[in-house]
């Protein structure tokens, strides 16, 4: 019986070790600023309900996240390098489609709207924005129909950019231009910082938040099935942290 048994604890052992291996994984998680849900505090240090629900999943399924905060287009580059493993963020970027794999659950939403001062009339699009400026920020990317509008040579829509949310607010309030093209949640954070009141504003896209892995690291589809099943037991345990809607 000793050889059966010594092979046994031979395996066990191995089993182990594999386990441990798998629960030191440090994956890099890429995010760009997304106050307040998802952010870099002054000390450098990730912050935010869709950080929280991160490292809840990543954690659940055996992972350690390391966070990397990147412009828009420096993340999509590194899922297709593969530089940077997991993103939290919208599906279906063509960019991205032939190098990354999608969850199949939705974690939250996320909605970009077109904002206008009470004293401008509510916008009629595409018509309203034909010849007008319009504000963006920096370091975001959109999609294919938002682009289509933007690059308009017919609507000759002049862009002005900035590079934070406040910068965006005040030139919108000190009438740089009519229209404010921003997401929700980091425009009302900065609104309410303010005091200002409720900004009309016109609904252009909502779009459900899925992990994002690259095809490009070790075992893609086995990460992406571990964060899906992790997450789907953290919801059903009712250990998930919420995300704010918008």
């Amino acid at each position: 019986m000793r050889r059966p048994l010594s092979l046994l604890a031979l395996l066990l052992v191995g089993l182990s070790a594999l386990q441990a291996q798998a629960a030191e994984r440090l994956l890099t998680v890429g995010y760009y600023d997304f106050p307040p849900v998802m952010y870099r505090d002054e000390h450098g240090v990730t912050r935010g309900e869709m950080a929280d629900l991160t490292r809840q999943v990543l954690r659940q399924a055996g992972y350690q996240p390391r966070f990397r905060q990147l412009p828009s287009a420096r993340l999509y580059a590194a899922l297709v390098d593969g530089t940077v493993d997991v993103w939290l963020g919208a599906p279906g970027k063509i960019e991205l489609r032939s190098h990354t794999l999608e969850s199949r659950h939705n974690v939250g939403h996320t909605q970009l709207n077109l904002y206008h001062r009470a004293d401008t009339p509510p916008p009629r699009i595409p018509d309203s924005l034909a010849g007008q400026g319009l504000i963006i920020l920096n370091g975001y990317s959109y999609w294919p129909r938002i682009n289509r509008l933007l690059q308009d040579p017919a609507l000759d829509i002049r862009l002005l950019r900035t590079a934070s949310h406040h910068s965006a607010l005040a030139m919108l309030l000190h009438r740089r231009a009519d229209y404010l093209l921003d997401y929700q949640l980091p425009a009302e954070q900065v609104r309410r910082e303010q005091g200002l009141a409720a900004l009309p504003h016109v609904v252009l896209q909502r779009v459900p938040v899925h992990f994002i892995v690259s095809r490009h690291i070790a075992d893609s589809e086995a990460v992406l099935d571990n964060l899906d099943r992790a997450f789907v037991e953290l919801r059903a345990a009712g250990r998930l942290a919420a995300l704010p809607e918008g």
